[in-house]
């Protein structure tokens, strides 16, 4: 069944209009009385398609779910700047893996370094980027790409986080099973994961400070574009979201 997102849906009524009302008129050709899926909040609401304009579709909730593929913790994902594409594809495979929210950070070690006024050129893509993942993974809200942070600003935000992780590399990390331990359902999860060039020694100790865990992923040294998606995928694993 064709899935679409809005940001409020009415348990009455729901008008899909633009882009995606042009889609379903004439890209998938679908006519009243077919059936399509709105996600909404992390709800699943199945309409039966009731009128066609050439600008605007008029659905009517059948039925609503939740959406069985969202998991139940929250997790951010800061995401250090890599070098070329490589954060599209990042972004592309966290969505995939359950990823509520990707904060692209810019470290020390960064080799790629664009400001925050040329990152936010950028956004609009990745953020399209976002969206196609969360559709073709069947999920109930479109995690959002954020605007670029400093190290120090990601510090603060991390502050509103349950729980904090860092990926390190070197010697004195944790176990994920270690770490986590049995968090409750709605816990919010923030993980960092470095660039190319890793965390900056200086760097790794603020976050320990600021309350970051370290954890580790095994002796093997993985790309900084494969260091996420293992890392996700074992934390959704652990919390049974997998």
């Amino acid at each position: 069944m064709p899935r679409f997102f809005t940001q409020q849906a009415d348990p009455e009524q729901i008008v899909i209009t633009g882009e995606d009302a042009r889609h379903i008129g004439y890209s998938l050709r679908m006519r009243p009385g077919e059936m399509l899926t709105v996600c909404s909040g992390g709800s699943d609401y199945h309409c039966e398609i009731l009128k066609i304009t050439e600008s605007e579709i008029f659905l009517r909730p059948v039925r609503i779910v939740p959406c069985a593929s969202e998991p139940d913790i929250f997790v951010t994902l800061y995401q250090a700047i890599p070098k070329q594409d490589k954060l599209a594809e990042i972004i592309q495979k966290s969505v995939e893996l359950g990823v509520s929210r990707i904060v692209p950070v810019l470290t020390s070690r960064c080799i790629s370094r664009p400001s925050q006024a040329d990152f936010e050129k950028k956004r609009q893509r990745l953020q399209k980027i976002a969206l196609s993942a969360a559709k073709q993974s069947g999920r109930g809200i479109i995690p959002e790409v954020n605007a670029l942070l400093m190290w120090k600003d990601m510090l603060r935000d991390c502050e509103k986080q349950d729980l904090n992780l860092m990926l390190y590399e070197q010697s004195g990390g944790m176990s994920f099973r270690d770490v986590l331990g049995h968090p409750e359902s709605g816990a919010k999860i923030s993980l960092f994961v470095g660039s190319e060039g890793g965390i900056a020694p200086e760097e790794s100790e603020t976050a320990v400070s600021a309350g970051f865990r370290r954890v580790w992923l095994g002796s093997r040294i993985l790309r900084c574009e494969t260091a996420p998606v293992a890392a996700l995928s074992i934390l959704m694993n652990l919390t049974g979201n997998m």
